[in-house]
C-alpha cells in the first residue's frame, strides 16, 4: 500500500492538532467556560455554513432526487457496515467485550448475508446498532473534553474529540481500504453527500426553530457528547457542571461616579 495518502492525512491532522494549541491563547473573556473561543468558533461556523449551502446542499439535493429511496438506504447501510469496525474496537478499549462482539458479529452477518452491508440483516436477528469512537473511549478513560471546537469542514468538536480525529480515521479510513486514489476519493464523497442527504429535513427544521443556530448546536454537541461519554446514564454532578459551563459569564457591574474615591 502507497504510504504516502497516510502521511498525507497524519499531516492534515497534525496541522488541526496544531491550530488548536495556538487557539489556546484566543479565549475570551466574555465566552462561556465551556466554549472559550466562540468568536473565532462563530466566524468558523459561518465559513462551514457557507460551504455547506454552496456546496453540500445542493449536491444532497441533487443526489436525493435522482436515486431511488432503496439505492440511498443500501448505500447509507454500507456506510454503516464500516463503522461497525470503529465501534468495535472502542468497545473493546472501553471494556465492553458483550458489546464489542455484537459489534463484530453485525460486521460480519451484515458483510456475508447483507451483501457487503448493503442490507441490515443484523439487527432483526438482535444484533443492535451501537455508536462508538475514540472521543468517546478517552472519556471513558478520564480525559475531559476540553474546550469547545468548531473545525473548518469538520464541523463541531470538543478537543478531546479533535484529537481523536485521527485514530478514528485509522479503524475506518478509506485509504486503509482503497488504494486507487480517484476511488477513495469517491468514495468518500459519496459518503459525506449520503451522510448530507439524511440531514436535509432536520436542518430545515433547525433554521426554522433555532433563534441562535450557533449556541443551539453548540449546547446540543456538548450534552449529546456527555451522554454518550456516559452510555445514557450521565452523573447529577457531571451535568450541572456542563450546565454551569454553558452559561455566559455574569457581567461584573461597573463602580458608580459616586463610589470612586
Amino acid at each position: 500500500m502507497n504510504s504516502a495518502p497516510q502521511l498525507t492525512r497524519f499531516t492534515q491532522y497534525a496541522s488541526v492538532a496544531a491550530v488548536l494549541v495556538l487557539l489556546t491563547g484566543c479565549a475570551s473573556s466574555n465566552a462561556p467556560k465551556a466554549d472559550p473561543w466562540e468568536g473565532l468558533n462563530r466566524a468558523t461556523f459561518s465559513f462551514n455554513e457557507g460551504v455547506d449551502k454552496v456546496l453540500l446542499v445542493p449536491a444532497a439535493k441533487g443526489y436525493q432526487a435522482v436515486t431511488p429511496g432503496f439505492v440511498r438506504a443500501g448505500v447509507s447501510n454500507a456506510f454503516s457496515n464500516v463503522g461497525d469496525v470503529s465501534n468495535g474496537v472502542n468497545n473493546l478499549l472501553q471494556g465492553k467485550a458483550g458489546t464489542a462482539l455484537s459489534d463484530f458479529g453485525r460486521l460480519l452477518v451484515n458483510s456475508t448475508l447483507g451483501i457487503l452491508g448493503l442490507f441490515d440483516v443484523a439487527t432483526p436477528m438482535g444484533l443492535e446498532k451501537s455508536n462508538e469512537d475514540f472521543g468517546q473511549t478517552l472519556g471513558k478513560w478520564g480525559i475531559g473534553s476540553g474546550p469547545y471546537v468548531v473545525l473548518p469542514f469538520l464541523g463541531p468538536r470538543t478537543l478531546r474529540d479533535a484529537a481523536a480525529i485521527y485514530p478514528d480515521s485509522q479503524a475506518t479510513g478509506y485509504g486503509r481500504w482503497i488504494d486507487h486514489v480517484a476511488t477513495r476519493n469517491a468514495v468518500r464523497g459519496l459518503d459525506i453527500i449520503q451522510i448530507r442527504a439524511e440531514l436535509l429535513a432536520t436542518t430545515r427544521t433547525l433554521d426554522e426553530a433555532s433563534l441562535d443556530k450557533y449556541q443551539f448546536l453548540r449546547d446540543s454537541y456538548l450534552q449529546r457528547r456527555l451522554n454518550q461519554v456516559h452510555d445514557g446514564k450521565v452523573p447529577a454532578a457531571e451535568r450541572d457542571k456542563l450546565e454551569e459551563a454553558m452559561e455566559p459569564p455574569a457581567a461584573v457591574p461597573k463602580p458608580s461616579a459616586g463610589s470612586a474615591k
